[in-house]
């Protein structure tokens, strides 16, 4: 005890602060714990192989031609729209919000809902917006600016062209009668 109090000047205290500075065992390998599952997963993910998209030329990893499904990243459970708050939902059959911005399909036109021009409208309008909701929820689909037009449109809406495995929602609308080519104007569904 004496020699204990002399190295510390005399004060027993010091001596027992001292040990009591030594890290808790599960301190000391927590780094271990942290590492080892992200070690397994990096191990698990690499035995695998490549990536789809991706091929290896010469041990070198080079982009190959990108499959559609691999492309396909944007996924959502798409509403109607209703309210003033409007994050992931659907406006009508080529206009929704997603991720709180607002969305043009680029190559399409589609019948109107806020202000039909008649009953037949209305009724098309309705169909169509379904139908684009029930496409949207379907599975992860891929967001497109579309080369020919500008990024947004005059009510600021993105211009995108919307395809799932590489085809054009746009187009299945248009060859279920419920949307027609965009033509750079609302078109006559009367």
């Amino acid at each position: 005890m004496r020699a204990a109090m002399a190295r510390n000047h005399g004060s027993p205290r010091k001596a027992s602060r001292k040990r009591s500075r030594r890290k808790p065992f599960w301190r000391r390998i927590s780094p271990i714990l942290i590492m080892a599952p992200l070690a397994a997963i990096t191990a698990a993910l690499a035995w695998r192989g490549v990536p789809p998209g991706f091929s290896m030329e010469l041990g070198a990893l080079k982009l190959g031609a990108p499959t559609a499904t691999a492309t396909d990243r944007e996924r959502a459970r798409f509403t109607r729209c209703a309210g003033p708050v409007r994050v992931t939902c659907v406006v009508d059959g080529d206009t929704f919000w997603y991720r709180g911005e607002k969305i043009r399909i680029a190559d399409i036109n589609a019948p109107e809902v806020s202000k039909p021009g008649c009953a037949r409208e209305a009724k098309l309008g309705a169909q169509a917006t379904a139908r684009l909701q029930a496409l949207l929820n379907a599975g992860p689909f891929t967001l497109a600016r579309d080369p020919s037009s500008d990024d947004r449109d005059r009510y600021g809406r993105l211009l995108r062209d919307v395809t799932r495995d590489g085809e054009s929602l746009g187009d299945t609308l248009r060859a279920e009668g419920l949307a027609e080519r965009w033509k750079g104007r609302r078109g006559d569904w009367c």
